[in-house]
């Protein structure tokens, strides 16, 4: 069995949870490797949903593996939170469950410096889920932020009021916003020294133990590439690397351990928050095309996060093939493609048009990029349902015919395929 990446290869919300909750079965170890408690991981088996954060969607499975590598950031109270719900469903979270002693934690300042910043900014804010994702990696990579093993450290204490006394400076004075209390910190410290302290590891080691004695591994991303802090939207983006290269700092392991990059997308495109989408047909602010509207309404596009109604539009060729490049993509998870039956066309984005120059690329200037304009090829839909179709040779010819045209734009081929939101709704092809 391959060991096997699954990324994103939009703007997040592709249905991951789905793709690696079926491969989990097949492998010995799920682990996470980036993001924070801004993943939302939807999962549907048997009729029954559970959303995760921060715990890897493996988890469900008995004899499986699952761990939160380094390159995460963590809420202890968050992941508490998850494993009492996992526990109540007769999950033995702490039986599967490991997380490294380098993650670094959310702490209730970078929950506050997230709220203040994004209030500040007013119209011009981000978009982010408000839960001090960003402040957290800012810490890690300015030297000061919290890991779970310096929970163990002789000096946390005045570390911990250091760094309270700057951002409390900084939300009174500058954003003039509530302070944080010592008493929430602490709060949280407590949660993540009775629940997490338990469960800390040395992934890294754990992987290279298991990929010698010929575990099969899958490793987890969140977000999209789209969102990638280098390859993404910027600024429109999030605050870690989402590329499947992310795998290796954020696990510890080395590019030989990789054979496989799957690339999961919609049959359409969504995206939550601000920042450029060129093919966008209908938002929550206004804007409103029949069929964006459709793809929202039957998609039940609403962030599993935060909430929030997704802004939804046509599959973006351009964006897909960024990722595919980017991110080195050897297979295709196409999901949602249900969402479309009923359609009497479907739009295909192969390239987009800005001042009278035809582009087949992503520009590194968000600006650029929301200046441009989709350049359409129109395929004629179906009235047959694909809800559920297990089965390629059941697909309805049109059908056939979008993902045929989906891989040869993308230059990748079609592995899974999702028609509808439980386990058992995919279609496998070979290769």
């Amino acid at each position: 069995m391959a060991n096997i990446v699954a990324i994103g290869i939009q703007w997040g919300d592709e249905g991951k949870g789905k793709i690696v909750d079926l491969l989990a079965p097949e492998m010995d170890v799920v682990a996470r490797f980036q993001g924070g408690p801004n993943a939302g991981h939807t999962l549907v088996i048997g009729g029954e949903k559970t959303v995760l954060h921060l715990v890897p969607s493996g988890i469900l499975h008995e004899g499986v593996l699952c761990l939160i590598g380094n390159g995460t950031v963590v809420t202890p109270s968050t992941i508490a939170e998850e494993m009492d719900a996992l526990l109540a469903a007769g999950v033995p979270v702490a039986e599967r469950l490991r997380i490294s002693d380098r993650c670094h934690l959310i702490l209730p300042w970078h929950r506050a410096l997230d709220a203040a910043r994004e209030a500040a900014r007013g119209k011009a804010r981000i978009g982010t889920t408000g839960r001090g994702i960003g402040p957290a990696y800012e810490d890690k990579t300015a030297r000061r932020g919290i890991r779970l093993i310096d929970l163990l450290a002789d000096d946390l204490d005045a570390r911990i009021g250091e760094q309270l006394d700057w951002t409390n400076f900084l939300l009174r004075e500058y954003f003039h916003a509530p302070e944080v209390s010592r008493a929430e910190v602490d709060a949280e410290l407590a949660i993540a020294r009775e629940r997490l302290l338990p469960l800390m590891a040395d992934v890294s080691q754990l992987l290279h133990e298991r990929h010698e004695a010929g575990a099969a591994m899958l490793f987890e991303g969140a977000q999209g590439v789209m969102l990638d802090v280098d390859f993404g939207t910027y600024p429109f983006v999030t605050s870690s690397n989402t590329v499947s290269g992310a795998a290796l700092a954020g696990l510890g392991v080395g590019p030989a351990m990789i054979d496989e990059v799957l690339g999961i997308c919609k049959a359409y495109t969504t995206r939550v928050g601000a920042g450029p989408f060129p093919t966008e047909l209908y938002n929550a602010d206004g804007m409103e095309d029949p069929a964006g509207r459709h793809l929202a309404e039957k998609g039940s596009e609403f962030g599993a996060t935060t909430g929030r109604p997704r802004r939804t539009g046509w599959f973006d060729a351009v964006v897909v093939r960024h990722a595919v490049r980017v991110a080195g993509v050897t297979g295709l998870a196409v999901t949602k493609l249900d969402v479309l039956d009923g359609l009497p066309e479907v739009k295909l984005c192969v390239a987009y048009e800005r001042d009278g120059e035809r582009l087949t690329h992503i520009p590194a200037d968000a600006r650029a990029l929301d200046a441009c304009r989709p350049v359409y090829e129109t395929l004629p839909g179906w009235s047959e349902s694909t809800y559920g179709v297990t089965d390629p040779a059941r697909l309805p010819a049109n059908a056939r015919a979008l993902l045929a045209r989906i891989e040869e734009v993308c230059g990748c081929p079609v592995r899974m395929l999702s028609t509808g939101p439980d386990r058992g709704h995919i279609c496998r092809f070979p290769g």
